[in-house]
């Protein structure tokens, strides 16, 4: 299973982007999906993540309310559609995949078995 991120770019604050997250190689099978960003000198978070089988999300705090994750089943893509930017969301945003169904596991880096490369996202006038 293969997983890439893109769509990351430079934003001035309070404007959108949308991240998009492409899973290849999984003959058909669901994965959960999980959001990650990592800001230079900071430690990886969690920002979302979209359950494997309910399509149901879950945010950070920091995020909630401006982020939306949204699947494309037809396209194997989970999205990541991000408004009201700040500077502080500034980072390299990554994508992960998981066979979990415990849906509150799903904020844990550890709980995710594939990894996508980053797409860096700068917030800055």
């Amino acid at each position: 299973v293969q997983l890439q991120a893109s769509g990351g770019g430079l934003v001035q604050p309070g404007g959108s982007l949308k991240l998009s997250c492409v899973v290849s190689g999984a003959a058909n099978k669901r994965y959960a999906v999980g959001w990650f960003r990592q800001a230079p000198g900071k430690e990886r978070e969690f920002v979302g993540a979209v359950h494997r089988n309910s399509d149901a999300t879950v945010y950070a705090d920091s995020v909630k309310g401006r982020f939306t994750i949204s699947r494309d089943n037809t396209e194997n893509t989970v999205n990541l559609q991000m408004n009201s930017l700040k500077p502080e969301d500034a980072a390299v945003y990554d994508c992960a995949a998981s066979n979990t169904i415990i849906f509150s596991s799903l904020r844990r880096r550890s709980m995710y078995t594939y990894y996508g490369q980053g797409t860096l996202v700068t917030v800055s006038s």
